[in-house]
C-alpha cells in the first residue's frame, strides 16, 4: 500500500490510476484519516454513483417498454430473443431497485418522460409506422414490471 503524504499526491493518483485512488481512499476512510482524503474527487464519485443508477434504470425501462410495444404491435415476429430481453430487463430492474429502493418513486416519471423514445425505437426496429404506436403509454407501471405480463394485440 502506497503511503500518501498529501491530498495533492492523492489528487494526482486520481488522474493517473483511478483504481489505486479507490483503494487508497477506502483505506484512508477505514483508518479514519479524513484530513488526507481527496474530498473534491470523492464527492464527484459519490454523486456519479447515484446518477449511474438512475441512468441504468432509465435505460432498462426504455428497452423494456420498447420490447413490450414490439410484442404487442408485431405479434407475428415474437421471438425467444424478445422474451429473453423482456425478462432480463425486468430482472435487472428488480435487482437495481432491491439495492436502491429510493429509485422506485422515479419509475413513473422516467416512463412518462421517455415513453416517446421507446415508441420511436420500437417503430424503427419493426419498420412499422410510428402512428401505429399510441402516443400515450398503453401499459400501466405495475404491469410493465410484472414478470407474467405480456401485452396481447
Amino acid at each position: 500500500m502506497l503511503e500518501i503524504k498529501s491530498q495533492l499526491e492523492l489528487k494526482k493518483i486520481y488522474d493517473q490510476d483511478f483504481n489505486q485512488w479507490l483503494e487508497i481512499t477506502a483505506n484512508l476512510l477505514k483508518q479514519k484519516k479524513f484530513k488526507a482524503l481527496d474530498l473534491e474527487n470523492l464527492i464527484i464519485e459519490i454523486e456519479s454513483m447515484g446518477k449511474s443508477n438512475k441512468r441504468e434504470l432509465k435505460s432498462r425501462l426504455i428497452i423494456l417498454i420498447m420490447h413490450l410495444l414490439k410484442w404487442k404491435y408485431q405479434p407475428e415476429k415474437r421471438s425467444q430473443s424478445w422474451l429473453s430481453t423482456i425478462n432480463e430487463q425486468r430482472l435487472q430492474i428488480e435487482l437495481l431497485l432491491e439495492q436502491n429502493p429510493s429509485l422506485k418513486p422515479q419509475i413513473q416519471p422516467i416512463i412518462e418522460k421517455y415513453y416517446s423514445k421507446a415508441r420511436k425505437i420500437a417503430s424503427q426496429e419493426t419498420n412499422l409506422n410510428l402512428s401505429l404506436f399510441p402516443s400515450e403509454i398503453p401499459f400501466n407501471t405495475n404491469s410493465i414490471l410484472e414478470s407474467d405480463f405480456f401485452p396481447e394485440n
